[in-house]
């Protein structure tokens, strides 16, 4: 297949590998993160402070997809999670095999018995 019979990538995935790749392999990128990137390229004047809003539906739809083939990982509560089944709560987006760990809250440290 030749370049001009390939399908061309969503740019809302384009912006999403983009980001995590710049993060790097021991990093991730909330998918809000992404929306607001992709508002600030598409800004129009007359656009609404919160108009990143709508690109953050598209944003997880993406984020799904390239997970599934396998392009990014989706972490919850810092662990991978499997993009086929439901997902609730906070994600963060990451290059596949990184060994991203969420902060430890101070608090724990604090904490000793």
């Amino acid at each position: 297949m030749t370049d001009e019979n390939k399908p061309k990538r969503d740019p809302v995935a384009l912006k999403i590998l983009e980001l995590v790749t710049a993060a790097g392999l021991n990093n991730a990128v909330r998918p809000l993160d992404v929306a607001h990137a992709i508002a600030a390229d598409r800004r129009k004047p007359s656009d609404p402070p919160n108009a990143w809003h709508r690109y953050l539906q598209a944003v997880n739809e993406q984020a799904r997809a390239l997970a599934r083939k396998g392009e990014i990982e989706i972490l919850r509560k810092g662990r991978p999670v499997d993009a086929a089944k439901p997902i609730k709560g906070v994600i963060k987006l990451t290059l596949p095999g990184g060994s991203w760990k969420p902060p430890k809250p101070e608090a724990e440290d604090d904490e000793e018995e």
